[in-house]
């Protein structure tokens, strides 16, 4: 697998440059509808690099950093909050989020219904989820998930379509935005549906 517990000092270099200029207007256009000082998870936030991108745009949010390395949560903002934990058992009670980030983190994740069905939980009624991946059907995006198998991850990538259809099984609705090789949702809760199978 790889060591992410040794590499956020990379990551924390690294991220301002990897995330297209176009995701980070349309994590911005995303967050707009958020109340004042709402409260948001970044899920598999790394360095927390989602939500420092979240923050240029709405400083007054409240920001929750989730990720299974300390190495890398380590190198988060001081206006971040962090804790340690995985997706499919996220450590916060019931309507706790206005809104979830999921940075080039969701094909991390060892079991994508739980961690959606936790995502489900944790969301407060008509709770806002964004996502930014890589797509499964491009080019680049199957090579990505070759190279992520081969080190050990979990490499679950997903067109844009196929995850469409998972989270709309979930009670989201779902706006995607293609670029290129890679894509953004943005998903709204509209009829939570517990314990969804996908």
């Amino acid at each position: 697998m790889i060591p992410f517990n040794h590499l956020g000092w990379i990551f924390k270099y690294i991220g301002p440059y990897i995330y297209p200029h176009k995701i980070r207007e349309s994590l911005c256009s995303f967050l707009i509808p958020l109340s004042n000082h709402a409260s948001v998870l970044d899920l598999g936030a790394g360095t927390g690099i989602m939500s420092e991108f979240a923050y240029a745009c709405r400083d007054d949010l409240q920001f929750t950093a989730l990720d299974p390395s300390e190495g890398m949560l380590k190198f988060s903002a001081e206006y971040i909050q962090t804790h340690k934990g995985h997706a499919e058992t996220i450590p916060f009670e019931e309507d706790s989020f206005e809104a979830i980030l999921i940075g080039e983190a969701l094909h991390h994740f060892t079991d994508i219904e739980k961690s959606i069905d936790e995502i489900v939980r944790v969301l407060k009624k008509e709770g806002k989820l964004f996502i930014y991946d890589f797509d499964s059907s491009t080019f680049m995006g199957k090579l990505i998930c070759r190279v992520e198998k081969i080190l050990g991850e979990p490499g679950n990538f997903f067109s844009p379509g196929v995850l469409e259809q998972i989270l709309k099984s979930h009670g989201f609705s779902v706006d995607i935005c293609q670029y290129g090789w890679r894509y953004t949702i943005a998903a709204q809760l509209s009829v939570p549906i517990k314990n969804s199978k996908i």
